[in-house]
């Protein structure tokens, strides 16, 4: 990286810094390292171990470099219930190499207390409008457009997303999603499960019609996605959005689940998949629900903060921003 990229990311940093201090979070320090994980299907994670003095009565111990340091956040918003964000590097596994991706990033992650999705969506909207006007960047300027995912699969895929997979309100049997993968000229395998599925179509048929010259935020993700945001009333989605700049994921917000009882059934379902599928399968402190007893309600934001940089600069690569 040459003189002037690394000093507009020192810039960006600090303007965000300032943006977040000014409205008074707390800025966390967080370990890089956790004896523990919360269980993502989707994850693959870095391994590593604490080798003890010789003579200890232990002489290792695992430890996992965190893929966000949302494990830790957590703890301390039970504990504190303020507004906090953090700056940190984050590490996940198994990416695939290419031109958005590195196994080493820096995430931007903030919770706001007494908030859902929506109060998120708008505080980042003026999170953009700030770092626009400092990059002199017009086309981040917000409004963001919005768009729900079932209209996206709609507008872009060519069905309706929950007629494919419900029946009379229940999941069906009748392997409709996979008739439209096929439709969209793509060869799942019989069985597939929906998810997949789901994943199958949004890569190859949403995800590239994403490719606006203006944020889009995209809206209320299907429930039988699994992740830690709370239903909508309806219960077929969750208060959950992704925001997507020329094509690229910038960030992933939830309002966030507070039930201590639906926090521990998505890390047993999800401790389950990993434990089958993953090439790490790394420890679950399966206590962790625990802390949801006296959660607030509160609302989440996770950000590549690499990827915001691209944005900002006009870069089309993530090796072009990465300070190394």
């Amino acid at each position: 990286m040459d003189l002037e990229m690394l000093e507009k990311r020192a810039a960006v940093i600090r303007q965000v810094r300032s943006f977040f201090d000014k409205k008074n979070y707390l800025e966390l320090d967080t370990p890089l390292f956790s004896p523990d994980l919360i269980p993502e299907s989707c994850l693959e994670v870095f391994e590593t171990k604490r080798i003890f003095p010789r003579g200890s009565r232990k002489e290792s111990l695992p430890l996992y470099l965190i893929p966000s340091p949302e494990i830790w956040m957590k703890k301390i918003i039970t504990q504190h219930k303020t507004n906090v964000y953090q700056i940190c590097k984050c590490f996940r596994n198994g990416e695939q190499s290419g031109h958005l991706h590195s196994g080493e990033f820096t995430m931007l992650e903030y919770y706001t207390m007494d908030a859902d999705y929506a109060d998120s969506l708008a505080l980042t909207e003026e999170l953009f409008n700030f770092l626009a006007k400092e990059a002199k960047t017009p086309s981040l300027t917000p409004p963001f457009e919005r768009i729900t995912v079932a209209d996206a699969f709609l507008r872009y895929a060519g069905f309706d997303l929950f007629a494919a997979v419900e029946k009379n309100g229940k999941p069906s049997s009748e392997r409709c999603m996979e008739k439209e993968a096929k439709k969209l000229g793509l060869d799942p395998a019989p069985g597939t499960p929906v998810s997949v599925l789901y994943d199958l179509i949004f890569i190859h048929a949403v995800e590239p019609e994403l490719k606006r010259q203006k944020p889009v935020a995209l809206m209320d993700y299907p429930a039988f996605i699994p992740c830690l945001a709370k239903k909508s009333n309806d219960g077929r989605t969750v208060e959950r959005w992704e925001l997507y700049y020329n094509g690229i994921e910038l960030a992933n917000c939830f309002s966030e689940e507070t039930d201590p009882q639906k926090v521990k059934e998505f890390f047993i379902s999800e401790a389950g998949e990993k434990e089958k599928n993953a090439v790490i399968r790394h420890k679950i402190d399966n206590d962790y629900w625990k802390y949801f007893a006296d959660f607030p309600r509160c609302s989440g934001v996770a950000m590549g903060l690499d990827r915001l940089l691209m944005a900002l600069t006009g870069k089309t690569r993530i090796d072009m921003v990465l300070p190394f």
